[in-house]
């Protein structure tokens, strides 16, 4: 029993989780591949056996069966019974994609209400006192032509560039836009547009210009608007007149007169043809700019025309051969300036311009030529001497119509008014109001005073020669143009006097009330100059520069007419005579002499400003007061150029031409009698130097009588003298 104990041995019984795994057993096939522990050489002998009592099955592919190719239809249908299902989900949404982007660039369309053909910008037509045409302001300078009078191949030109499908489409050319694509793909570049004329006509009635796709939808919607709502041909003869031709010309009417000076209804086929090929560029392709340009379009144009049978080919080539077109200059001329100015006042006239206004000027086109011509001429001939490169002259009646103004040299160069906008130092040309202040204190032409240096507060003014002739005649200092004189008196007077009488004239620019003044230091305008100096022309009575008469529509309706000023006296006639009569020794014998008008009687005041930079003439008779500038715009220097040269001499020939045929009229009160000067002139004494601090006590008008100055030891005047110097006629002798 003991053995059989120790042979079978005694099993304690297992309970829970220890006898469920009691029978547990790891055979090789149960470790892993490539582990660190080494199998046991007898496990490795061992051979694996089956785990069941049956031997494995072979694995045999399945064979295919009628069900499976059953499936495999039915899961083809299925794929394209999704790809319906899909397209039709995505037309949807692409419908509903569409409609969102139409409602959204509708919503961003102007008011609905707006949505009407606008009227035409208003147009400015500024006439001559002869009812000619002078400029024309404004956006559209033409006025609408019917479709019916033009003659069939100008529009047909435009058809053939511009849309070739125009009356078979519905505003939008679907084949236009294919087509404009497929181009621009194969140039790989933007080489053809697909707009139509009625998309054209859409943006230039409601949209901007900019080249975005929002604008193109809202272009694109408006374009089938207007289809729907106009007729092909209302929206062909709208195009026609609306669309830009360069050079500030809307329409065909206003192009054709600014190229070629004739009305639209008598252009040639050729013609024709330059003008619809504009439309591609107008600005690069503008005739006046690049004919060359403008003639290469038009022959496109002309062989488009042939080909889509508007024009024969014999039509074609004898206009491609022999252009008839004619372009005509674009004018820079200066009445330019004119219409500028008469633009800056407009509003204040009648506001706010909704309608096509005519405005009536008191400008004479001849006088306006003759004003070109002399400022231009001049300038051509001397400014290179004189270093002068712009000019301004204004020509008024002694009421203050102004008859002529210019600006400048050359307006499409430069558009800056010298005339109106800039200012100056009028130098000895703004003296006449310290001597006509002078009179009316109670001095006389023939009152004596000092020519000697003078100091102000350590300011030494000097005469041009800086010689001084001792005791003179307030006749022979303003005729001279004596600085010193000048000064003197405006001090006696007193400054502030002085700009009173200026502004009581007619001068609007501030001035300062200093002893200064008297030689014109205070910047003033040529035409309020010249406004000033009318009253001397006029009898003593305020002129205000005028330029605008009347104001009318195109249909006659009248906006504005001017009234006449009222007669405000501002020099009383004895001192109107006075000032006439020194002023007109300053043409016989002063500084002006060489300013003559045959049979006239003239008078002025030459003025030139510190180191020779503005030249000044002031003129008059009783027909036409006209001031003439000379100068640089950058304020720089001339060499030496005066008021008694270049300026007298643009004037002289302005005036000559002026009064030519004029009936010849005196001077207001000039027969006042001042002194002999010519028959006194034996009476000569030498030029006085004298002392820095050398008393000049007025004399007395009805006391001593100092002689004339002497033309001994006085340079001879320069031949653009400063204001000139003493002249033959004063003093006799040989230049």
């Amino acid at each position: 029993m003991g053995s059989a104990k120790k042979k079978g041995g005694r099993k304690e019984p297992l309970f829970g989780l220890p006898a469920a795994l009691a029978d547990l057993r790891l055979t090789a096939a149960d470790r892993i591949p490539g582990g660190d522990d080494k199998p046991k050489k007898s496990a490795g002998k061992r051979k694996a056996e089956p785990d069941g009592d049956e031997p494995p099955r072979e694995r045999k592919a399945p064979a295919k069966s009628s069900g499976a190719k059953r499936r495999s239809r039915s899961s083809i249908s299925a794929g394209l019974g999704r790809l319906v299902y899909w397209g039709a989900v995505l037309g949807l949404w692409g419908v509903i994609a569409v409609i969102g982007v139409v409602i959204w660039v509708g919503a961003h369309l102007p008011p609905i209400q707006s949505l009407e053909i606008p009227k035409r910008p208003p147009t400015i037509q500024i006439v001559g006192i002869d009812g000619s045409l002078l400029a024309q302001r404004g956006e559209m300078a033409g006025a609408n032509v019917s479709l019916k009078d033009l003659p069939p191949y100008l529009p047909k030109a435009f058809i053939a560039i511009e849309d070739r499908r125009f009356y078979s489409h519905f505003g939008i050319d679907p084949v236009g836009i294919l087509r404009a694509l497929v181009t621009n793909v194969l140039h790989r570049g933007v080489s053809q547009g697909g707009s139509t004329l009625t998309q054209q006509l859409a943006k230039n009635l409601f949209l901007t210009q900019e080249r975005t796709m929002a604008r193109k939808l809202q272009e694109a919607e408006l374009a089938i608007w207007l289809e729907r709502k106009h007729s092909k041909n209302e929206i062909l003869e709208l195009y026609l007149n609306r669309v830009y031709f360069g050079s500030g010309a809307y329409g065909v009417e206003a192009a054709a007169q600014k190229y070629f000076g004739k009305p639209a209804r008598n252009v040639t086929i050729a013609e024709a043809a330059m003008l619809a090929g504009l439309v591609k560029s107008p600005s690069r392709l503008a005739p006046n700019r690049n004919p060359e340009g403008a003639e290469q379009r038009a022959q496109v144009v002309l062989a488009a025309m042939a080909d889509a049978k508007f024009i024969t080919d014999a039509q074609a080539q004898a206009s491609i051969g022999h252009p008839s077109y004619v372009v005509k200059p674009v004018g820079a001329g200066t009445v330019n300036y004119v219409a500028d100015w008469i633009g800056e006042v407009l509003d204040d006239l009648v506001g706010q311009i909704d309608d096509s206004i005519k405005v009536e000027t008191t400008i004479d086109p001849k006088l306006q030529a003759f004003a070109e011509t002399a400022i231009i001429d001049e300038l051509a001939a001397k400014s290179v001497k004189f270093n002068v490169s712009q000019g301004a002259l204004v020509a008024m009646t002694p009421d203050g119509a102004v008859r002529a103004m210019v600006g400048g040299r050359n307006y499409s160069e430069s558009q800056y008014n010298r005339a109106v906008t800039a200012k100056r130092q009028p130098g000895s040309s703004f003296k006449p109001f310290v001597y006509l202040t002078a009179m009316e204190q109670g001095l006389t032409p023939d009152t004596i005073r000092q020519d000697a240096p003078i100091e102000v507060k350590g300011w030494r003014p000097e005469n041009y020669t800086h010689e001084y002739f001792g005791p003179v005649t307030l006749t022979q200092a303003l005729a001279m143009s004596l600085n010193t004189v000048a000064i003197r008196l405006g001090l006696e007077v007193g400054p502030k006097n002085v700009v009173r009488t200026a502004h009581r004239l007619g001068i609007a620019s501030k001035l300062e009330p200093n002893a200064s003044i008297a030689l014109g230091t205070s910047e003033v305008s040529v035409v309020e100059l010249v406004g000033a100096y009318a009253p001397f022309a006029n009898g003593g009575f305020a002129a205000t520069p005028h330029v605008v008469t009347r104001i009318r529509t195109l249909d006659g309706k009248l906006l504005y007419m001017r009234q006449p000023d009222e007669h405000n006296q501002v020099i009383e006639p004895r001192y109107v005579g006075m000032m006439n009569s020194m002023m007109r020794e300053t043409l016989i014998s002063g500084t002006a002499k060489k300013a003559e008008i045959p049979g006239w009687q003239a008078a002025g005041k030459t003025g030139t400003s510190q180191d020779y930079r503005d030249a000044w003439f002031i003129g008059y008779t009783s027909n036409l007061v006209t001031g003439v500038w000379l100068g640089n715009d950058d304020n720089s220097p001339t060499k030496k150029a005066t008021g008694g040269g270049l300026p007298v001499e643009v004037w002289t020939r302005f005036m000559r031409a002026a009064h030519e045929g004029v009936q010849v009229a005196a001077l207001p009160q000039s027969n006042w009698g001042p002194s002999n000067l010519v028959q006194i002139s034996s009476q000569i004494s030498p030029p006085t130097q004298a002392a820095p601090g050398a008393s000049s006590a007025p004399a007395s008008n009805g006391g001593y009588r100092a002689p004339p100055p002497t033309r001994a030891n006085v340079r001879p005047e320069p031949a653009a003298g400063l204001d000139g110097w003493l002249m033959d006629r004063l003093f006799g002798g040989n230049r």
